[in-house]
């Protein structure tokens, strides 16, 4: 490993595509097994437990214990962060006109990135958000709270002074690999994702990051936030 230069040593940990594969696989914030994430990343298990060992160690990922099985993770939100930030300069933006699978259309639509939302609906939401003055850009990296953002966000049941009040960033501009804009990330933008989902309006899937927007959902979104999930 590259010591001299830190971000070199993270990229020789990104450089491999099992391991990249990992990374992704973990990018909804779940906790799974070596066996699971072996089988997604097509390696053997072996294979497997040589690359999360390098993952743990490069502080990507954390792991612990319960029973026989050990359940890996990664290491926190700066590590989503900078994934989702990495997808957004590796990849390019198909046209408007782009066939996309389905699985993947709702990819672009909305996701889960480790805690908060991504995708169009999450873009949209940063820019309504920022409009109506709730947040503000504070640097090139982060958002802070607007003139009417303790308002706002209190209708949304959403208390803000606690999150300000945490260790964690209050909210960060997060490139959307799809989008090529801002969604908010950090406590704020987790905080929005777990009120969407107590509410009903998004319901997460099963082995996939991508998540359903109820009838419910679409419907408060489009009225609170002038979102439309089409």
């Amino acid at each position: 490993m590259n010591t001299t230069y830190p971000i070199a040593t993270i990229g020789e940990l990104l450089g491999d595509p099992a391991r990249a594969e990992i990374l992704v696989a973990l990018l909804d914030g779940c906790a799974r097994t070596a066996g699971e994430l072996a089988f997604g990343a097509n390696v053997s298990a072996q294979s497997a437990s040589g690359h999360l060992a390098k993952l743990v160690d490069g502080g990507l990922l954390a792991v612990r214990s319960s029973g026989r099985h050990r359940y890996f993770s990664l290491a926190g939100p700066e590590v989503a962060h900078a994934l989702e930030a990495l997808g957004a300069i590796a990849t390019t933006k198909p046209t408007i006109h782009a066939i996309r699978p389905r699985a993947n259309a709702e990819m672009y639509v909305a996701r889960t990135c480790y805690d908060h939302l991504a995708g169009r609906i999450a873009v949209e939401l940063a820019r309504t958000m920022e409009e109506e003055s709730a947040i503000r850009a504070g640097g090139e990296y982060d958002y802070e709270l607007g003139r009417r953002g303790k308002e706002y966000f209190a209708k949304l049941g959403i208390e803000v002074d606690r999150l300000l009040g945490l260790r964690r960033s209050f909210a960060r501009q997060c490139v959307d690999w799809t989008e090529r804009r801002p969604h908010i990330a950090g406590a704020l933008g987790a905080a929005i994702c777990a009120r969407f989902v107590a509410a009903g309006w998004i319901v997460p899937r099963r082995d996939t990051r991508a998540v359903r927007i109820t009838h419910h959902g679409a419907r408060e979104l489009r009225k609170r936030f002038g979102v439309t999930t089409e």
